[in-house]
């Protein structure tokens, strides 16, 4: 339970990152972050622990109770602004289309996936969020420098610009806590920050 994941938010209700549970109590603690509940109320380490926690509620136990476990922290001092935009990059193709086949829809490890051009470049194609995609090395193989119709092939999801931040999905283990949602946008926290050229 403390090695799972925490939203942290700027001082303008923000996300810009994703920490652990076990970092969130200690900047609970050290009077570094305020704990959000469901209600966006703040809470400081004391009323926090404070709390009754229910049967529903993620909790820790401590030496004389029980303690809810944060999913979303918000910092008291941090100015900081997420980017505008989702990076283009490999791990950011690789966690939008969740580590799968886009012809074929099977799951493989990242050592295991190739990135695709759907319109191949030997065309025209491009290299952009709208014509890259996850393949696996059979489907690749088997498509070589056809377009997809030519292949007999077809995309499970044609590709876009995601409008998420991949940091989030990536802190979370791809599990995003529903008290999360209300803070999601479009901001870029992208963890691997080396852009593909196009």
């Amino acid at each position: 339970m403390l090695n799972t994941a925490v939203l942290v938010l700027n001082k303008h209700y923000q996300p810009i990152h994703v920490t652990t549970v076990r970092r969130a109590f200690v900047m609970l603690y050290q009077g570094m972050a305020k704990a959000v509940d469901r209600h966006f109320e703040t809470f400081d380490f004391p009323s926090w622990s404070a709390l009754t926690a229910s049967v529903h509620d993620e909790t820790i136990g401590m030496v004389d109770r029980r303690v809810r476990v944060p999913r979303v922290i918000l910092l008291h001092a941090c100015n900081h602004f997420p980017r505008s935009r989702v990076r283009f990059s490999r791990i950011n193709i690789y966690l939008r289309d969740g580590n799968r086949c886009q012809y074929c829809g099977r799951g493989s490890a990242r050592v295991e996936i190739n990135l695709d051009h759907v319109i191949p470049r030997s065309r025209g194609g491009s290299t952009t969020w709208e014509n890259v995609v996850c393949s696996c090395v059979p489907c690749n193989v088997r498509k070589g420098g056809r377009t997809p119709e030519e292949a007999g092939m077809n995309l499970v999801r044609w590709p876009s610009r995601p409008r998420w931040s991949p940091l989030i999905y990536r802190g979370a283990g791809s599990r995003i806590h529903d008290a999360w949602r209300p803070f999601l946008t479009e901001a870029d926290a992208a963890y691997w920050n080396t852009e593909l050229d196009p």
